[in-house]
């Protein structure tokens, strides 16, 4: 299969410094074209949130080059993806927590990874950046880790209440102020003419699931530089709707 792509990010319209940092590589192998795409999301409340998010993407940059094609020419198996994605987290999270207390401040980062490999997709999230599948409609990947979504979970909130409400951006997990991390993790199936996008929360909060598929369903982005202006033009759309927070995105429409 082959992929086109697309990245786009943005200070927004408020901070002072942009906290997100963003991945994406395709690399030809034996087992045709395979796509790597991360985003993190440093957390806006922490000092360096975006030193964070940096060092977490690296790893993940890192473990591309150097770990994956061990794991794919050695059998990839969704268990040997987890564990291998796992221990990374693990490691980066003592690293961040560690340059923490030696500077004396807090900062830490959410973490949403998708791996596309010969038409099965691996994701690892922690926080409340997301991935999406669009495919006859907008379909959420990920479970949010945050305080409202186990409100939601648990009945004690509507799905409504937990988009206004004030705590809607408390996480329940963190790379790097968290003592213990248990990652998310989701394995299935893609194909021809669908198209993941994976988001920070800023990129989201103001924009209506029907609003994203309309300008990014397969059959309008045709090409990459049609991705790009859809990246851009939700971006401003945000910005224009009072979003504050940084705004990031990664879009890969599978051909």
């Amino acid at each position: 299969m082959n992929y086109l792509t697309a990245v786009h990010t943005d200070v927004g319209i408020k901070k002072a410094t942009n906290q997100d940092s963003l991945f994406l590589e395709t690399a030809a192998t034996d087992y045709g074209r395979v796509v790597l795409a991360v985003i993190c999301d440093g957390m806006g409340g922490l000092a360096k949130g975006e030193v964070a998010s940096a060092v977490l993407v690296r790893d993940f940059a890192d473990w591309f080059h150097r770990v994956f094609p061990g794991l794919l020419y050695g059998g990839l198996t969704p268990e040997t993806v987890k564990e291998s994605w796992e221990r990374l987290i693990l490691d980066t999270n003592q690293k961040i927590t560690e340059y923490g207390l030696n500077l004396h401040v807090s900062l830490g980062t959410t973490v949403t990874a998708l791996l596309l490999v010969d038409g099965t997709y691996f994701i690892i999230n922690v926080g409340d950046s997301r991935a999406y599948l669009l495919d006859g409609g907008m379909n959420q990947l990920t479970v949010d880790q945050t305080f409202v979504q186990r409100e939601v979970d648990m009945g004690r909130m509507t799905p409504e209440e937990a988009r206004v409400s004030p705590q809607r951006n408390v996480l329940l997990q963190c790379v790097g102020a968290s003592g213990v991390i248990e990652p998310d993790f989701y394995v299935g199936q893609y194909r021809q003419d669908q198209v993941f996008m994976l988001c920070s929360d800023g990129f989201r909060h103001v924009i209506s699931p029907s609003e994203f598929y309309e300008r990014l369903n397969p059959a309008v982005l045709a090409t990459e530089e049609r991705m790009k202006e859809s990246a851009v033009y939700f971006t401003e759309l945000n910005k224009a709707r009072n979003e504050t927070d940084n705004i990031s995105v990664i879009l890969i429409r599978v051909c």
